[in-house]
């Protein structure tokens, strides 16, 4: 990211499209993470939406703060949390799970155990004609995979707060 206080369109994708965030524990973790990244490491949030295996995030980083530093250690931090809650929480895929997180970090030199997100965040430098065809792409995302019928019903997205209704995670408008 060469400017690191511009508005970004990332996605951050679970190693092998796993479909983690099918447990509301594990959709808390990436909501707690994001609430504390916005009012303690200077994330300002424009838009969200939290799939089975990937988040996409309208995100900036407050003047002084660096918004890749702000992204690695949110990865770092959700990652540790959510593979401790399928290592401790009753989970019926915990051994498949922990297999394919592990293989997938087993070449990496960072890597202790296991690789959870995969690596990038595919981040487009939005320029304002760009934001609303990404807001409408980040919203409609529940309503093609067919979870809801319209964007505002689908509780974990800032399509609610765009809608009027308070959302799970402190965002920003775009002014």
């Amino acid at each position: 990211m060469k400017n690191q206080n511009a508005l970004y369109f990332v996605t951050f994708t679970v190693v092998a499209w796993i479909d983690v965030f099918t447990r509301s524990a594990y959709k808390i973790e990436i909501v707690d993470s994001l609430n504390y990244c916005v009012k303690s490491k200077g994330l300002e949030v424009y838009a969200w939406c939290l799939m089975s295996n990937h988040i996409h995030l309208i995100i900036s980083a407050k003047e002084g703060y660096n918004l890749s530093d702000i992204i690695r250690d949110f990865k770092k931090f959700t990652a540790k949390k959510v593979l401790n809650l399928i290592e401790t929480e009753p989970e019926s895929r915990r051994e498949w799970m922990l297999n394919l997180f592990k293989y997938a970090g087993r070449n990496l030199n960072n890597i202790k155990t296991y690789k959870f997100w995969k690596a990038g965040s595919h981040a487009v430098d939005l320029s304002s004609n760009m934001f609303d065809e990404r807001l409408e792409y980040i919203h409609y995302n529940p309503v093609k995979a067919l979870i809801v019928d319209e964007p505002e019903q689908y509780i974990y997205s800032s399509a609610r707060d765009y809608s009027g209704i308070k959302g799970l995670v402190d965002i920003s408008f775009l002014k």
